[in-house]
């Protein structure tokens, strides 16, 4: 009996770095966006660098994770609900890399103007992420609670949404060429989309709450 506990305590502690990892690249993609507006290439840089480390954590993770799981028979009854819950988590950290890494490499020219609007919804998707996050734990300590945490997710989402649509609405009347207004379209879907993202984790995850407590 003892060999199950010891393992099942061994995944709680790997499921809670996993989301640890995922709440700080979070963090650090707020940030990371601050720097790219703010034109300094080397925080963002190194900010990028963490985000992406981090998502190569959490992959590690998540695959350990995963074979314990089936390997030793943790928790059969929440297997398949955790399992999903951990791949839908692990493509919002991927969209926090991938995003980061696509400013990395194509360098979009963002208006000054709609510098401080990127952050903010930067700050909005972080939000987001960070209630999701907060959401996963208390299904694992407290199911009864996650409704709130939840609520707390889709109202970022929805302040997400707008500001990219204010975002999108302001460029489209700039003085600009078409091209550059598509491409600061482009990214502000990306980082809408990691809202997006985080949302469908809650979705799941308020299916996975309902199934524990009943």
């Amino acid at each position: 009996m003892k060999l199950p506990m010891r393992k099942t305590r061994e995944l709680e502690l790997e499921i809670d770095e996993f989301l640890d990892l995922v709440l700080k690249a979070a963090l650090l993609f707020q940030e990371g966006i601050k720097k790219y507006m703010e034109e300094d290439e080397e925080g963002f840089e190194y900010l990028r660098a963490q985000i992406v480390n981090h998502e190569s954590r959490a992959d590690a993770i998540r695959r350990s994770v995963e074979s314990k799981l089936y390997l030793h028979t943790l928790i059969p009854d929440m297997r398949g609900d955790v399992l999903g819950l951990l791949e839908s988590t692990d493509k919002v950290i991927n969209q926090l890399a991938n995003t980061v890494n696509q400013y990395a490499v194509e360098i979009p020219m963002i208006p000054g103007s709609l510098g401080p609007m990127f952050f903010e919804l930067a700050c909005a998707t972080a939000s987001t992420v960070e209630s999701m996050v907060l959401a996963i734990r208390t299904y694992f300590r407290d199911p009864e609670q996650v409704r709130d945490q939840i609520s707390k997710c889709m109202f970022y989402e929805k302040q997400s949404d707008q500001i990219s649509d204010r975002i999108k609405r302001l460029v489209f009347r700039m003085d600009i060429k078409l091209s550059q207004k598509f491409h600061v379209r482009y990214f502000a879907f990306h980082i809408e989309g990691i809202a997006d993202q985080a949302e469908d984790v809650c979705d799941r995850l308020a299916i996975a709450a309902i199934k524990r407590s009943v």
